[in-house]
């Protein structure tokens, strides 16, 4: 077995033990859903900032940052665009809703028709995302390891759902913030090397392949400029509606909430100049790489970032990284698992199936559906591992820009405009899937080229920029248009609706503070656990120094595992702080 292998079956099982050592936390679907609202803002935080990361973005990410530089960055930026609103108003508020699954607060919003519309049209976008991740998690084991790609999407997937099954919402939050860790600790080592091997970022920019600020094989600039404008659009509905509020109904408060989404805002910021900073001296320095991973076919783009971990640093670092990849893959597949999970059993099976179930009962379903979740995941992964010829980077794109987005406008602007029928809740999801229908799969290249008259043709990327950015644009004006045009056909709700409306909009601006002494004690638990589990860690890291590496390779393995360490050590150090007296004000 060689040194890799072992880290990440090392990591695996401590992975799974986080399941074990949570379980206790679970005692109901609002405990396994979404932790009882009882996290402190840094796990919070965590997790949100891991829902939007994962093994993609060092495979199809790291594969556009090697062909077009500083592009990519754009769209993580936009991410942390959307988190800093998240921090200056929706987090808060969106906690504040006091609902287990979001579409409970859909329910409130526009009535039941409506919660079973978006029960079941909310699943397909995170379940082909998350196949998508799992596909980009199997092309760096199936090029580090030589393990066939659909073996690796089975066992990952088999793994994950183990852990979310055993654990719940508490599992999967807790494993993302240790995951955070080991990612930003195994990055920020990866470009600390790529600068000074590089001789700084300057050097690498110079002799980047091509553009660096606007990449390659571009004829028209404003079609790139389209594309950022409605990416930065799209980030901003994707983070800011309440169908996405699960990241921040397992905060105890509003004020934690908050501070979840700053973190999550602060991390997006600082991460992609350390994640995309290896790729970028791929392209300046071993522009050929891809020739290493010719058995990846079109894909081989897409191990960039492997290529200057196996090339550049020091032996058992490929292990590490590998870690870090099932840990970001793991992270935000496990969160649509539970989400997923929580939708179905919440929203469908107990209101429609069993209204009277007692808790140990939805608990048994909880745990069989997130099982069939996961082999729909694997199957999806698998099916995707087939379309060799598709970018990753373009697929991701486009699930949200024809999926994701236009179930997002009724939310998001159902908590703005408040006098609509019922009924424009689900037929903006109707106009929305007619609207992504024609822009996304009907419209072809040779349309625009001719209604514009264009003298060259579009080139590959401009194409599917353009589709990203028309489609996007097309949501906006249409299907928003239709949501904002059916207040004109508002008469008035029944007595019963009324009040469920007039009660989200209360709780929507009502603050939530935590407190007791039930709470103080669970937040030492949480330090306590956690603490102890990422000093674990911290030391595993530690103890890759006495591989056989020169002095400056063990350096970087004393420098990834101080930084997990740290964080270790201070959680423990806070556990054991005496709390103070708390509020009697406790959380919904």
């Amino acid at each position: 077995m060689t040194i890799d292998t072992f880290v990440v079956l090392a990591y695996f099982l401590f992975l799974i033990a986080i399941g074990w050592m949570f379980r206790k936390f679970t005692t109901s679907t609002s405990d396994y859903f979404r932790g009882g609202g009882k996290m402190l803002w840094w796990m919070v935080g965590a997790t949100a900032f891991m829902t939007q990361f994962s093994a993609w973005t060092f495979t199809g990410a790291a594969g556009k940052a090697f062909t077009d530089g500083f592009a990519v960055v754009i769209l993580f930026l936009a991410n942390a665009f959307g988190y800093f609103l998240n921090y200056l108003y929706f987090a808060p508020k969106f906690r504040q809703l006091r609902v287990v699954t979001a579409v409970d607060a859909i329910r409130m919003r526009f009535g039941k028709t409506t919660e079973q519309y978006f029960t079941w049209a909310s699943m397909p976008d995170s379940l082909i995302s998350a196949g998508v991740w799992l596909n980009g998690l199997a092309i760096f084991v199936a090029a580090v390891f030589d393990i066939p790609m659909e073996a690796t999407i089975v066992f990952t997937g088999i793994v994950l759902m183990a852990m979310a099954v055993t654990g719940g919402s508490w599992a999967v939050i807790a494993s993302d913030f240790m995951q955070m860790l080991v990612i930003m600790a195994v990055t920020i080592t990866c470009a600390i090397a790529a600068y000074f091997h590089g001789g700084g970022i300057g050097n690498i920019v110079d002799n980047f392949q091509g553009n660096f600020l606007v990449g390659n094989n571009l004829n028209y600039i404003s079609i790139f400029i389209l594309w950022v404008v409605f990416i930065f659009i799209k980030q901003f509905g994707v983070m800011n509606n309440s169908i996405n509020a699960y990241r921040y109904l397992a905060a105890k408060d509003s004020e934690n909430a908050r501070k979840a989404a700053g973190l999550a805002c602060i991390l997006m910021v600082v991460g992609p100049v350390i994640w995309f900073l290896p790729p970028w001296y791929v392209s300046a320095f071993m522009p050929d790489f891809a020739a290493q991973y010719a058995s990846m076919g079109d894909k081989a783009g897409d191990a960039a970032y492997l290529a200057f971990v196996q090339n550049v640093m020091p032996a058992g670092m490929v292990g590490l990284l590998m870690s870090a990849m099932f840990a970001a893959t793991m992270s935000s597949m496990d969160s649509g698992l539970n989400r997923n999970a929580g939708i179905f059993v919440c929203n469908f099976y107990q209101p429609i199936f069993r209204p009277h179930a007692n808790q140990k009962e939805l608990i048994i379903v909880s745990k069989l559906t997130t099982i069939m979740m996961g082999f729909i995941i694997i199957s999806i992964g698998l099916f995707i591992n087939s379309l060799r010829h598709l970018s990753l980077f373009d697929i991701v794109l486009n699930i949200g820009a024809l999926i994701g987005f236009p179930m997002l406008i009724p939310v998001l602007l159902g908590m703005w405009i408040r006098k609509t029928p019922d009924w424009a809740g689900w037929s903006t999801l109707i106009v929305g899937g007619v609207v992504s229908f024609i822009f996304g799969l009907a419209l072809k290249a040779h349309h625009i080229e001719t209604v514009f008259g264009l003298e060259q043709p579009l080139t590959g990327r401009e194409w599917s920029d353009l589709v990203v950015g028309l489609s996007l644009a097309a949501h906006v004006v249409f299907t928003g248009g239709w949501f904002i045009m059916t207040k004109f056909f508002y008469k008035g709700l029944t007595v019963e609706r009324e009040k469920e409306v007039e009660k989200l909009f209360e709780n929507w601006n009502t603050p939530l503070v935590s407190g007791g002494d039930e709470q103080q004690s669970l937040d030492t638990a949480q330090r306590s656990m956690l603490g102890n589990l990422i000093s674990v860690a911290g030391f595993g890291i530690l103890a890759m120094a006495l591989i056989p590496n020169d002095p400056s390779g063990r350096g970087l393995f004393i420098l990834c595992g101080s930084i997990v360490l740290t964080v270790g050590i201070l959680l423990v150090s806070a556990s054991r702080k005496k709390p103070e007296a708390a509020a009697e004000t406790s959380a919904a």
